[in-house]
């Protein structure tokens, strides 16, 4: 059995890496493409090197654009390494273009599609993470939800509870597993990080490409009077010295991109972080760290109805109460499975592909 496996952003190199150790582990036929969606191929590498995983045997490399422009050029990219490779079953994760075009190219092509992260909702259609995930679960021929709340979503949505695998978050074993690893960081260290702190990242599109926005939130964060360390992505840096809001970063200590295990060593020792990033929602709930989430809406609602993330947007107002109640909150979030299970994964679809359950027949995409 071959199996392919499609990524383009750190988020998913980091999240299918105990996947890919499984897979090269017990020896068996994979290989992966990386479609370029995070186009800083440098800033890409430190992350498989940190995680031990081996360099995708194809780059895409999509670049930006647009998200029609963008979505266009990886499935182009996916069909011709698809359409070499043959493979009896593409993995994909969570709800980028990446995720979407994997799911819409494999499937034309006949090759059974799993999607990891399956059934997560935010319910607005107004993030295009939203509508890609949907995609994904409705192409996908075998679904592994995180939570049961996940799980149920699929359900409602006529999904077929045979295509359901048990619950299953790789997170968790991505987490885990670097935990040990991203303790012997000297992140602290080199940057003269010293007593309490948090920690603070923005990337998304709906807070970096709303200037008004942006200030709103970088001014409510500074005004809890906590240190904050800011490792701010290059892009970002732009948009706010182009939105003038650079007077902003002087109550910040800024440090440069992280790799996963510095950034894992930062997270772990917070007191709380200030984030719009589902995986780092994701990984401080593991960690049961507070995390004040600075979007309106998360697929990841469980978490922040029952874990340890609290939803403030751009509000001052909730930021403030939510950071009051720090501690005050128990946590009973069921994180999605334990440690160890992701190999469970591919030794279930190994199972249903030698019960001949899985479908080999294939076409070119025309």
């Amino acid at each position: 059995m071959k199996f392919a496996v499609v990524l383009g952003t750190r988020p998913e190199i980091i999240k299918l890496s105990p996947v890919i150790r499984h897979l090269e582990k017990n020896k068996l036929d994979y290989f992966i493409v990386h479609t370029g969606q995070h186009y800083d191929f440098n800033m890409d590498r430190i992350f498989f090197k940190e995680l031990g995983l081996p360099e995708p045997k194809y780059n895409a490399s999509c670049g930006p654009g647009t998200h029609a422009e963008q979505t266009g050029r990886i499935m182009t990219g996916i069909e011709s390494v698809l359409s070499k490779e043959r493979p009896d079953l593409t993995i994909i994760l969570g709800d980028t273009n990446s995720t979407m075009a994997g799911a819409i190219v494999s499937s034309k092509m006949r090759i059974p599609v799993l999607h990891l992260e399956a059934g997560c909702r935010s319910f607005d259609r107004n993030m295009p993470e939203e509508l890609n995930r949907v995609i994904a679960d409705h192409l996908a021929e075998f679904l592994v939800p995180i939570d049961e709340a996940s799980r149920q979503n699929l359900v409602k949505e006529g999904i077929s509870e045979g295509k359901i695998f048990p619950m299953c978050n790789t997170a968790v074993d991505a987490c885990q597993d670097s935990l040990e690893f991203a303790k012997k960081s000297n992140v602290k260290e080199r940057f003269g990080i010293k007593g309490e702190y948090g920690l603070l990242t923005v990337h998304r599109q709906e807070n970096t490409d709303d200037a008004e926005r942006l200030g709103r939130i970088l001014s409510n964060v500074a005004g809890l009077g906590l240190p904050i360390v800011f490792p701010m992505h290059p892009r970002t840096k732009k948009i706010i010295k182009s939105a003038g809001l650079e007077s902003l970063l002087k109550k910040f200590k800024m440090i440069e991109p992280l790799g996963y295990l510095d950034f894992l060593n930062l997270l772990s020792d917070c007191k709380a972080v200030f984030t719009d990033s589902g995986g780092v929602q994701m990984e401080a709930n593991i960690l049961k760290k507070p995390c004040l989430l600075l979007r309106d809406t998360t697929e990841l609602l469980a978490e922040a109805e029952t874990g340890s993330t609290f939803i403030v947007s751009d509000r001052k107002d909730l930021l403030e109460k939510a950071y009051a109640g720090i501690g005050k909150r128990k946590i009973t979030y069921d994180f999605g499975g334990h440690r160890g299970e992701s190999g469970k994964i591919i030794g279930r679809c190994l199972e249903l592909f030698e019960a001949g359950k899985i479908r080999i027949e294939k076409r070119a995409l025309v």
